[in-house]
């Protein structure tokens, strides 16, 4: 029985990612336990040889080598935008269907075991730090920002609470492109937010977020802004994580309306990125549309005197990235317990 065309099938009791697909993620790295994926970064894999450390680390404080990238959506997504280095070619389905979907016991038992294959294999590295992959094996991170948009995920509360009960946990991000904005509600209605919240931001208008985002949902829009205002209600951390593509979106012309923007977001932190020319976005841009170093600085500099309310946190030159922070809803950068919110 398929449920979403192209992208996944039913097999037994919860939606199962295709053969085809799945095979070419394994061959990728990737672990799978039904529609959830599970990787180590490149990051990740980097820390344990002590070769390194993810600007997450530089930025919040968050151990890299403790960290779990992982989605319970692997292939569903409502955009496909045209920066995304993940494998959204095959991604078909715009909903998840509730009485199909895996628990968060089964999805996040199944991952721990897929993950810890793939910790396994750094063992025989002579290069690898002994003591970091067995510290690796029992997460403090948990970053739901893997392939696909989790907030399709329709027990992400459950999920969130249950990473939230273990009890090695300190922390745990969430990135999402914001078309669900009722999930974000339900998140904050069910005391499930998690630790610090992230809203993809690549546009300042709805003619500029067609072009990047390429939304399936006509009212794509619509649905990006309802989550952008719902930010500075949440009782998290938050974060506008701009991707800045050259002839798109980084037109320093475009800086006062991102300015009025981000004021209706009043996020904590503002991360400013540039587009890295990898993965399967290498099919759709050129890498003349990534950012030098300089110019981050530069895009960055100007959003914080326009919006009035950011001044310039740190920068990491190897990630291209710039974090702003909010001055007039200031918040500690390091967290140390998932207690550490607003």
């Amino acid at each position: 029985m398929s449920c979403s065309g192209e992208t996944v099938e039913v097999e037994n009791e919860f939606i199962q990612i295709k053969p085809m697909i799945l095979n070419q993620l394994k061959k990728a790295k990737y672990g799978i336990s039904d529609h959830a994926t599970v990787e180590l970064c490149h990051w990740t894999k980097k820390s344990f040889k002590d070769d390194g450390q993810c600007y997450k680390h530089k930025f919040y404080g968050i151990s890299t080598h403790r960290c779990m990238e992982f989605s319970p959506a692997g292939m569903f997504c409502e955009n496909r935008c045209v920066y995304c280095w993940r494998p959204m070619e095959f991604y078909s389905a715009l909903k998840m269907p509730t009485d199909k979907v895996a628990p968060p016991e089964v999805i996040m038992s199944n991952l721990m075991a897929e993950r810890r294959k793939l910790i396994m294999g750094h063992y025989g590295d002579p290069k690898s730090n002994k003591e970091k992959l067995d510290e690796s094996l029992l997460p403090s991170h948990y970053a739901i920002s893997l392939s696909g948009e989790p907030t399709m995920y329709p027990q992400l509360p459950d999920l969130i609470k249950y990473l939230r009960n273990l009890e090695n946990t300190k922390s745990i991000f969430l990135v999402t492109n914001g078309q669900e904005p009722e999930m974000l509600q339900r998140l904050s209605d069910e005391d499930a937010l998690p630790t610090q919240l992230y809203l993809s931001t690549n546009a300042p208008d709805s003619e500029i977020f067609t072009l990047v985002n390429r939304p399936k949902y006509k009212d794509a829009w619509e649905r990006w802004n309802t989550s952008l205002e719902l930010l500075s209600k949440l009782n998290t951390r938050t974060v506008l994580r701009f991707t800045l593509i050259k002839d798109y979106n980084a037109d320093e012309k475009l800086i006062p309306k991102y300015a009025e923007m981000i004021k209706r977001a009043n996020a904590h932190f503002i991360e400013i990125k540039s587009y890295m020319h990898v993965g399967r976005s290498t099919n759709r841009l050129e890498y003349s549309n990534s950012l030098d170093m300089l110019e981050i600085r530069q895009f960055a500099d100007q959003l914080a005197k326009q919006s009035g309310m950011y001044s310039t946190m740190d920068e990491s030159d190897m990630s291209r990235i710039v974090v702003l922070q909010n001055q007039q809803r200031f918040i500690d950068r390091w967290i140390s317990s998932y207690s550490d919110t607003n």
